[in-house]
C-alpha cells in the first residue's frame, strides 16, 4: 500500500482490563436503576455490530472486484487498444473505483486483523519494489509480485501517470514504466490473474469476516492509525508518491477513509458513553471528525490539490501554508496530532485508554 512498512505504528494489542464502569448519564433520580453491563458483555455487543457494519462493504468489494475481472476485455489476436476497447476499459475504471472506495471504508480495521490480505489488495507499488528489489516485477499481468488495487489501476491510468509520479517511481530499484496489455496472452492473463486475484482476495476477505476472528481492540487501533496517517497521505503528494496516484484520486480515497472510520466508530459509542470521561472525549472525536469533513469537502474534485513548488513538510513557508495544499495539510496535520487531547487522534487514543486499549507509540 505504501512505501513504509504498513502500519508499522501499531502495537500489540493490550488485554482488555475487566473493569466495569458506570454511565456516566446515570438512571433519572427515582427511577429503576438498570444494571451496568459487563465488559465481556460490551466487547460481544461491538464485535456483533461491527461485524455487520463492515460486512457490507466488504461483499460490495467482493462484487466490485469481480466486476473489474468480468469487464477485462480479451480479444482475439491482439492485444488492448484504447479506441476499439475504450467501453471495456471504461467500465473496468468504474469497477476498480467501486472496489477502491469500499476497501477504504474498511481498511483501517481490517489491515490489522488480516495484514497479509491487506497487503495483497492494498500495496502500493513502491512498496511491493521494496521486497522484490532490483529484478522488479517482469510481468505486471500475473498474480505474482506486484499485485492489487495498485496494480490494476498502474495499467489502466497507464497513458495519463503525472509527471511527478514518474519522477518519483523511476527512482526505485526494479522500477519498469507501465503499459496497456500489447498482446492477446497478456490481456488473457490480466483477466484470469492478475484481476481473478484481486477478486480471490477479496472472497477471502468475506469468507473470513466472522465474530469469531475479530478483535475489536485492533479495529479500534486501525481506525486511529487510519487516522494518524491521513497526514501522510497528504504530504506523500509532494513527492509524488499519494496513493491512488495514477487515477489522481487520493483526495477520494481519504473522503472513503473518514466516512468508513466514521460509520465504524459509532459501533464503540454506547461502549465509550459508559465509561468516566468518555462523553467528553466521544464530543471532541466527534466535532473533529465534522471539522476534517467540512475541510475535505472544501476540496474541489478527487485529487489531492497540487503542492506548491517550494513545499517543504518540516519547513513550510507561510505563502504554501496558505495555498489550497498548504491549508488541507495543516487541517489534517492539527487532527492527526496526537500529542493533543483536543485532536481526533488525541481524543480516540484516550478513549482507547479508557476501553483497555493501547494508545499509538507516539502519543
Amino acid at each position: 500500500m505504501r512505501s513504509f512498512p504498513r502500519h508499522a505504528f501499531f502495537l500489540a494489542m493490550s488485554v482488555l482490563v475487566p473493569a466495569c464502569s458506570s454511565s456516566e448519564e446515570g438512571a433519572s433520580s427515582g427511577a429503576p436503576s438498570q444494571p451496568a453491563k459487563s465488559e465481556e458483555q460490551w466487547k460481544q455487543e461491538v464485535t456483533t455490530a461491527m461485524h455487520d457494519s463492515i460486512l457490507v462493504d466488504i461483499q460490495a468489494h467482493r462484487k466490485a472486484t469481480e466486476d473489474l475481472a468480468a469487464a477485462a476485455p480479451t480479444p482475439t489476436g491482439r492485444g488492448w487498444d484504447r479506441t476499439l476497447d475504450a467501453a471495456a476499459i471504461a467500465s473496468m475504471k468504474e469497477a476498480w473505483s467501486r472496489a477502491r472506495a469500499t476497501y477504504e471504508h474498511v481498511e483501517g480495521a481490517l489491515a490489522p486483523i488480516f495484514p497479509d490480505i491487506d497487503a495483497s489488495i492494498d500495496e502500493r507499488y513502491d512498496g511491493f519494489l521494496e521486497t522484490l528489489g532490483a529484478a522488479g516485477d517482469a510481468n505486471p499481468f500475473d498474480d505474482a509480485g506486484v499485485t492489487g488495487l495498485h496494480a490494476v489501476e498502474r495499467i489502466l491510468w497507464s497513458d495519463a501517470i503525472p509527471a511527478p509520479v514518474l519522477a518519483f517511481e523511476k527512482t526505485l530499484p526494479g522500477y519498469q514504466a507501465a503499459w496497456l496489455p500489447a498482446t492477446e496472452q497478456e490481456a488473457l492473463e490480466l483477466k484470469s490473474k492478475l484481476c481473478a486475484k484481486l477478486a480471490a482476495d477479496a472472497a477471502s476477505l468475506e469468507a473470513q469476516w466472522t465474530p469469531a476472528k475479530i478483535d475489536i481492540g485492533s479495529a479500534y487501533q486501525g481506525l486511529v492509525g487510519l487516522m494518524n496517517e491521513q497526514k501522510e497521505k497528504v504530504n506523500n503528494a509532494a513527492e509524488g508518491a499519494e496513493e491512488s496516484r495514477y487515477s489522481q484520486e487520493t483526495m477520494r480515497d481519504i473522503r472513503n477513509n473518514l466516512e468508513g472510520t466514521r460509520k465504524i466508530y459509532t459501533v464503540f459509542q454506547p461502549w465509550i458513553a459508559s465509561k468516566q470521561g468518555g462523553s467528553a472525549r466521544d464530543t471532541t472525536i466527534v466535532r473533529g471528525f465534522e471539522q476534517l469533513t467540512t475541510l475535505y469537502a472544501g476540496v474541489q474534485g478527487d485529487a489531492i490539490p497540487s503542492p506548491p513548488a517550494t513545499w517543504s513538510a518540516e519547513t513550510p513557508s507561510a505563502s504554501d501554508l496558505g495555498t489550497p495544499f498548504g491549508v488541507l495539510y495543516s487541517g489534517v496535520k492539527s487532527a492527526a496530532d496526537a500529542t493533543s487531547d483536543s485532536s481526533v487522534v488525541g481524543a480516540m487514543n484516550g478513549v482507547a485508554e479508557l476501553l483497555g486499549f493501547a494508545a499509538l507509540a507516539d502519543r
